[in-house]
């Protein structure tokens, strides 16, 4: 079947498979330290998504409400509210579950990673940050979101004609 001849919400699942859902996409940058804020903007300056910024995990809170992010780079020690912290309150709604979450951190112990993992987070980088391997955790990161979304669109369409075909016997 050609894209054309897809129902409508099914072509844009094709879509995938050449990054155009990357131009859609918001990366929310959590960190309380301005030349790590800085240093992120610039590795992902490359990618065409929008970029917002959160000082610490209430800020942090707050952004999410304000802009619904596919993406969060989230900083673990952080005042007021550790990145472990806000991780747990995102994963934990359900509003805001499917934000992919990837933790950069300067903790890089076994344990730590087991308790970003415990509090739901989706992946897990060490700084320092290589550029290469962020850019690409990202791409990946927002491909599995909007992947997420189109299997949710496609479940609700297929949902909608199921019913409206009991309704039509």
């Amino acid at each position: 079947m050609t894209p054309s001849a897809l129902p409508p919400k099914a072509q844009d699942t094709v879509n995938l498979n050449n990054d155009t859902f990357i131009t859609q996409s918001t990366v929310l940058i959590v960190d309380d330290n301005a030349q790590n804020v800085e240093l992120l903007q610039a590795f992902l300056e490359s990618l065409p998504v929008k970029i917002v910024v959160a000082v610490d995990g209430e800020d942090a809170l707050e952004k999410v409400a304000a802009h619904n992010p596919d993406l969060i780079l989230l900083d673990v020690m952080m005042p007021r509210m550790s990145g472990f912290q806000v991780c747990k309150r995102l994963k934990s709604d359900p509003k805001t579950k499917d934000i992919q979450i990837l933790m950069v951190t300067a903790l890089n112990e076994l344990g730590d990673i087991e308790q970003a993992s415990e509090c739901g987070t989706d992946d897990f980088v060490s700084k320092p940050v290589n550029k290469v391997e962020l850019q690409t955790r990202v791409k990946s990161l927002l491909r599995v979101r909007h992947l997420k979304s189109e299997l949710e669109r496609a479940l609700t369409y297929l949902n909608e004609i199921e019913q409206d075909d009991t309704t039509a016997l």
